[in-house]
């Protein structure tokens, strides 16, 4: 499992020569060259991943399928997270982020399932799951990466802010494994 904070997110970025508001389109146009196709389950970022890849011109042919699963049931109903993962791990959870985008993935037949599933706040957090840790996976045919990413050292730590920190951080690792 990969555990980054926001301040080594753009680290890596920099390191890397990647601006974050290019991560959509960098990801849609090595999708597009790949001939692959991405599927997403999102819970904290509440769709917002999906409309980060719509948003690029081109992406009906790599994307088909978004699920908001915010709800338990849903996580479990739709995209298989067992009841039992849900109820000793709970939603945020590596084990819940890795079982979401395997569900997706299988759902809509994509070569790569996205995850987001964690606890943006303001509200909401623990001293075990605090406010900006989110849980994110990368699911492939060839396995699952798992991402735990603190983002409450973050600039900007609201409840948008921590959800679009979010969305570049799974974005930027569906780059790096296509």
């Amino acid at each position: 499992m990969i555990t980054i904070t926001a301040s080594e997110f753009y680290g890596i970025l920099k390191e890397d020569n990647i601006k974050e508001n290019e991560l959509a389109a960098l990801a849609v146009d090595k999708l597009i060259k790949s001939n692959k196709k991405v599927a997403t389950a999102e819970s904290c970022t509440g769709g917002y991943v999906s409309k980060r890849i719509t948003d690029v011109s081109g992406a009906s042919g790599v994307f088909e399928c978004g699920v908001c699963s915010y709800a338990n049931r849903i996580k479990n109903k739709l995209l298989g997270v067992s009841e039992k993962t849900l109820s000793t791990v709970g939603a945020v959870s590596k084990e819940t982020a890795g079982q979401m985008a395997e569900g997706v993935r299988k759902l809509a037949d994509a070569d790569f399932g996205l995850s987001t599933t964690g606890i943006a706040g303001p509200t909401g957090g623990t001293a075990d799951k605090p406010v900006g840790l989110v849980y994110m996976a990368v699911s492939s045919r060839g396995g699952t990466r798992l991402i735990k990413a603190m983002l409450g050292d973050a600039e900007d730590n609201s409840r948008e802010g921590i959800r679009s920190l979010a969305c570049s951080v799974i974005l930027y690792y569906l780059y790096k494994s296509i």
